[in-house]
């Protein structure tokens, strides 16, 4: 082990693969060179992991935790109405960074990986109950919520593999407008 690594814990591989995804892709997450990038061995990494699936298996976690459960519980901590959280939400999500690579990443990977494919279809469901809720508290029919929800999701989606492929990204005049029909303001 290199000296210091001992230091080195789990969360620093699973935050140092997080760009390597955003800019690579899934097939860039590897072993050895995330090892150079923290500046330690092979042997650090098999001293929390007991492989690059269990490495695939954190990341994964962290982005649910970072990417969901975080945002949510940021939103639910703010006072206010449903629709002044809705705005505080929208704020937080389409403030485009490497966030939007990583999405991408991890939503094209769920493309090839049946496991993967469930853990993003539990968080898109978690996200846009989460919008409907605040759609229906602001005042929406829940028919309605559900499909403003909807709409506002496929639109991150889209702002997010937009961005992550060059395009430059939208500007919160596009979200306000976005934030106005969604409801009815």
């Amino acid at each position: 082990m290199a000296a210091g690594s001992e230091r080195l814990g789990p969360e620093a591989w699973v935050a140092a693969a997080f760009p390597v995804l955003a800019k690579g892709g899934l097939e860039a997450v590897r072993v050895e060179p995330l090892a150079e990038r923290l500046g330690v061995t092979k042997g650090s990494f098999y001293w929390h992991f007991k492989d690059r699936r269990a490495l695939l298996d954190a990341v994964l976690d962290a982005w649910e935790e970072r990417a969901t459960s975080a945002i949510i519980a940021r939103v639910d901590s703010k006072p206010g109405t449903p629709k002044e959280r809705l705005a505080v939400l929208m704020s937080l999500t389409t403030s485009v960074g490497e966030g939007a690579s990583v999405e991408h990443a991890i939503r094209a990977w769920g493309a090839t990986d049946a496991g993967v494919r469930r853990r993003l279809t539990k968080v898109d469901e978690t996200r846009q109950a989460y919008v409907r809720d605040l759609l229906v508290g602001a005042g929406l029919t829940p028919a309605r919520a559900t499909a403003r929800a909807r709409i506002l999701y496929l639109a991150l989606i889209g702002e997010f593999t937009w961005v992550s492929l060059g395009g430059e990204a939208s500007g919160p005049a596009l979200w306000k407008e976005l934030y106005g029909l969604l409801t009815d303001e």
